[in-house]
């Protein structure tokens, strides 16, 4: 990321696609980029979230207002409130603003309307929010928004005949808001200014949305309507966010793929072709150079049931660093098979991106070794996942253990970095695993010439990150545990004798458990 963002001077957005909000790798490792670019002198950051309700975040990160489990609850949309990295995003924030001054505190933003996939609220809180600021400027307020509910039904999107969005109370609602932000630029900017007219914009955004849910257009005709209303507003926000943040540092935005490109962003979904202009070629024909976009690009996936990227796709063609210069790319590539909740690389997006920052939770580098470990004898293999019950953070792990009730893994294979607790072997790098072996503590000692519990005085001595070559876990070496990167030639003659007895350990244990089972009553 240092290099890219060293082409780019002058930079004010970096915005960090993903192409699927269903890998969590993907806000995990944003994460790890937020810190480094703190020390380049990014002070904000932008989600794909409702701008209105993230102000409670940004409130709490920035020590105002609130607790973490409030802003969770109330400052994102989209259920992102339970993504665990955002949990750790914003409790990392609000430590990081507690050790800094006030002017140097980061700020978090969402850049996203108050919308869902089936469902768009009622103008009506953030028309009142308005008016009340304005002292109650409009009385008859009320009876023209009627029951909220005719606005923010689900019936009320999906059928043009049964939105309200083109009455005659909704054509005068927008001449109201109109009204009020005039009325509002009238007078001085005085406390709650700035929220008074961020609620106005809302509202006439969506009196506009709700417009274009009334038009009677064929249904692949609406949808892009509806779609490119969304992006629209969101490059506004993007804008103004720009205006608040200015002599800041620059942005960084992270969203989905299809609202950061530059071209124009297209969509299959149920029957329908869908095509519109995403945010992203709004910001970046207002910004120019000062809009960096590093596109997304995914490998296997169990919380998608992605296997291997086939070769000659994009994806499979992939290989350097975690972020590699979209110049570098081959184009004359095939796009793999997207989904519904997965839009991979295509040769649009690779010509209109500035990088791609490629995520691979299990390379395929990895899957010889995997065979090897599942191929000795009465090991099974356990795939971290939703469907294993294991915790996000293991998701895409490989665990090998011998004996039926899985206790105890003698090895692992990780593809990816836990940051800020498991990340000094660099598996950002493409291409590059780790094979984790469990040795026990003699066996250890050893291999390394020192106790387990010694590990502590000697890991500054140890290159976690070096390829081909065995050392200690770096997290559970005082367990007994080594590891090895991408094993080849160097380390193979000791590997071969470090798997042997760690498997002959493991089916000692199987063994001594079996023993102590008890019998089955006659």
């Amino acid at each position: 990321m240092e290099t890219f963002l060293a082409t780019r001077p002058g930079l004010e957005v970096l915005a960090l696609g993903e192409p699927t909000h269903g890998e969590p790798a993907f806000p995990r490792l944003r994460n790890h980029i937020v810190k480094r670019l703190v020390a380049h002198g990014f002070r904000s950051i932008a989600v794909e979230s409702d701008r209105i309700a993230a102000l409670a975040v940004d409130d709490y990160v920035r020590g105002f207002s609130g607790t973490l489990d409030d802003a969770l609850a109330t400052g994102f949309s989209h259920r992102l409130g339970e993504v665990a990295a955002n949990r750790e995003l914003l409790t990392w924030m609000r430590t990081h603003n507690e050790s800094v001054p006030a002017g140097e505190r980061l700020s978090f933003h969402g850049f996203d309307a108050p919308l869902e996939m089936v469902s768009a609220p009622s103008p009506g809180p953030y028309l009142r929010h308005l008016s009340d600021h304005l002292g109650g400027a409009v009385p008859d307020l009320d009876r023209l928004i009627g029951d909220d509910t005719r606005w923010s039904s689900t019936e009320a999107l999906m059928d043009a005949a049964k939105s309200v969005g083109r009455s005659a109370d909704a054509v005068t609602l927008r001449i109201i808001a109109d009204d009020l932000l005039t009325l509002l630029d009238t007078r001085p900017a005085g406390p709650g200014h700035r929220r008074a007219r961020l609620y106005g914009e809302t509202a006439r955004w969506l009196l506009r949305y709700h417009a274009v849910a009334a038009d009677p257009a064929p249904g692949a005709e609406r949808t892009s309507l509806l779609l490119g209303v969304r992006d629209a507003w969101m490059a506004r926000n993007l804008l103004d966010l720009r205006v608040a943040e200015h002599g800041r540092g620059p942005t960084l935005v992270f969203a989905h793929n299809r609202h950061l490109q530059r071209h124009p962003s297209t969509w299959h979904l149920a029957g329908m072709d869908l095509e519109w202009q995403p945010a992203g070629a709004t910001v970046s024909a207002t910004l120019g150079r000062r809009y960096a976009f590093v596109a997304g690009s995914l490998g296997a996936s169990v919380a998608l049931g992605l296997g291997q990227p086939a070769a000659g796709t994009f994806e499979a063609g992939l290989s350097g660093d975690l972020v590699v210069d979209a110049a570098a790319i081959d184009r004359d590539r095939a796009a793999r098979p997207g989904a519904a909740d997965y839009f991979p690389l295509d040769a649009s997006t690779v010509a209109g991106c500035d990088a791609v920052w490629h995520v691979d939770r299990f390379p395929a580098a990895a899957e010889e070794t995997a065979a090897r470990l599942a191929a000795l004898p009465e090991v099974a293999e356990l795939v971290g996942g939703p469907e294993a019950g294991t915790p996000e953070m293991a998701w895409d792990e490989r665990f090998y253990f011998v004996g039926p009730d899985r206790r105890n893994p003698f090895a692992t294979i990780v593809g990816h970095d836990l940051p800020g607790f498991d990340d000094e072997s660099r598996l950002d790098r493409i291409g590059v695993f780790r094979l984790n072996v469990e040795l026990g503590r003699i066996h250890f000692e050893e291999v390394f010439g020192y106790p387990p519990k010694d590990f502590p005085d000697h890991r500054d001595q140890v290159d976690f990150a070096a390829l081909d070559r065995i050392v200690p876990h770096p997290v559970y070496a005082t367990h007994g545990w080594a590891s090895v990167l991408n094993p080849g030639p160097a380390a193979e003659p000791a590997l071969t004798r470090l798997l042997a007895n760690a498997h002959r350990r493991a089916t000692d244990r199987a063994r001594l458990r079996e023993t102590r089972r008890p019998s089955s009553p006659r």
